[in-house]
């Protein structure tokens, strides 16, 4: 397959991001945190006041493959203000038969012409700190087809549209985490921009030559171009957040093609330019890794499965629609040693590590070393069950907490600000 490829294939598109900007010691959001709470600032004056990285634990489930590998998954910042959508509903996206013409009469640069207008470049606001990704345009009034994990936990979403100068802020439609996919929307009115092509992801074959596109390393600008092949069909990755509860994604195409922090959310293109995939996940060698020629992504058929669904306002359990409520905590869940050691007077709950400034959970009063017990009428007795209690609330709704300290119990009712689920 290789020797059929036309030139460039299976490398980075010339001068690619620079590596070295990326203090190998200061990734963010290494530690336990829940999924739903958005990450600690950044250092100051690090690229990472840019660059925020969201590192997962996935171990790749296959016949000889036991080890545990780590992945890195990427987002970044603007607390811009949110209006809502005068966007009408989109009909089902159809997805096209693939291109048959052959990859030797196709250069990367032409194959990526045909699909770099429409990847935009999607940043946003996590509290005090920041995340950037990449997405695809499926519509030409702004919708936008990325990743979960690229707006979870977000407070607020710009995105940049490649050719315009202006700055959009955007809101989530819905997202599906199972499926780690997400559909945002541009507020306002908005027309006339580009869409990609979906093809049937069905009829892929390993060694396939694929082309992928991104916002790598979050910088911004004309997205990153890499190429290479398939290498692998039908694969099944479960990832898991710090001490958080795993998540498995099935049906994930594996390709060799250079990716980069920020790509999630881009493209994976076939060789007439039609979308296949949606970068998710690259292999990040000890957690420090800028870059990956070992990635992942949804296949089309997938996303667009989705992407259907959510158009249509399907009411299920995977899917989630708007924002949902927002507490202000970091949390990990209560350990005897830890009850002990601050001289609490309860051994389960969710462990308040920090409060972020202003939020819900500071102006009632919760401090670090806090242990909440019950929120909204629901026992907390873990920092999932705690996220979970929380998820089932809209932002703005008003809530009761019950949390203990040494201090002793405390109630207090709060309204919950708003965060992308």
């Amino acid at each position: 397959m290789s020797d059929q490829r036309p030139q460039g294939w299976g490398q980075p598109s010339p001068n690619p991001p620079d590596q070295t900007l990326l203090p190998p010691s200061s990734i963010e959001g290494m530690g336990p945190q829940p999924a739903w709470m958005p990450p600690a600032p950044p250092a100051p004056h690090s690229i990472w006041n840019r660059i925020a990285a969201y590192i997962v634990l996935i171990a790749v489930v296959a016949a000889a493959a036991g080890a545990g590998i780590g992945w890195s998954l990427a987002r970044a910042v603007n607390n811009l203000p949110v209006a809502q959508s005068t966007a009408q509903p989109e009909a089902p996206i159809q997805q096209v038969t693939p291109g048959t013409g052959s990859s030797s009469s196709s250069t990367v640069a032409a194959i990526a012409a045909k699909v770099s207008p429409a990847i935009v470049d999607i940043n946003t606001a996590l509290g005090n700190g920041s995340a950037a990704g990449s997405g695809m345009l499926i519509s030409s009034t702004g919708e936008i087809l990325t990743n979960d994990h690229v707006v979870k936990g977000s407070t607020s979403i710009t995105v940049t549209v490649q050719g315009r100068s202006q700055k959009y802020t955007a809101h989530v439609v819905g997202v599906d985490p199972s499926q780690d996919v997400a559909v945002i929307q541009i507020d306002g009115s908005v027309s006339g921009l580009p869409s990609v092509k979906f093809a049937d992801s069905s009829s892929l074959k390993v060694g396939d030559a694929i082309v992928t596109l991104g916002n790598a390393l979050g910088r911004g600008g004309a997205p990153q171009v890499t190429s290479g092949q398939i290498t692998g069909l039908d694969q099944t990755i479960t990832a898991s957040q710090g001490g958080g509860s795993s998540e498995t994604l099935n049906g994930m195409i594996e390709s060799d093609a250079l990716i980069y922090e920020g790509d999630s959310g881009g493209a994976l293109v076939n060789t007439s330019g039609q979308v296949i995939g949606m970068i998710t996940a690259g292999q990040a060698q000890g957690f420090r890794s800028s870059s990956s020629n070992v990635g992942f992504a949804i296949a089309s058929n997938t996303a667009v499965s989705v992407v259907n669904r959510i158009r249509a306002h399907e009411q299920a359990a995977d899917l989630t629609y708007g924002q949902v409520g927002f507490l202000g905590v970091s949390v990990q869940t209560l350990d005897a040693l830890n009850a002990q050691a601050l001289g609490l007077s309860v051994t389960s709950g969710a462990l308040v590590t920090s409060v972020s400034s202003g939020s819900p959970a500071d102006n009632a009063g919760i401090t670090r070393n806090s242990v909440i017990t019950k929120i909204g009428g629901s026992t907390v007795t873990s920092s999932d069950t705690l996220g979970n209690a929380i998820r089932s609330h809209k932002a703005g709704d008003d809530v009761s907490v019950i949390w203990v300290n040494q201090g002793g119990t405390h109630t207090a009712t709060v309204t919950l600000a708003g965060v992308n689920p």
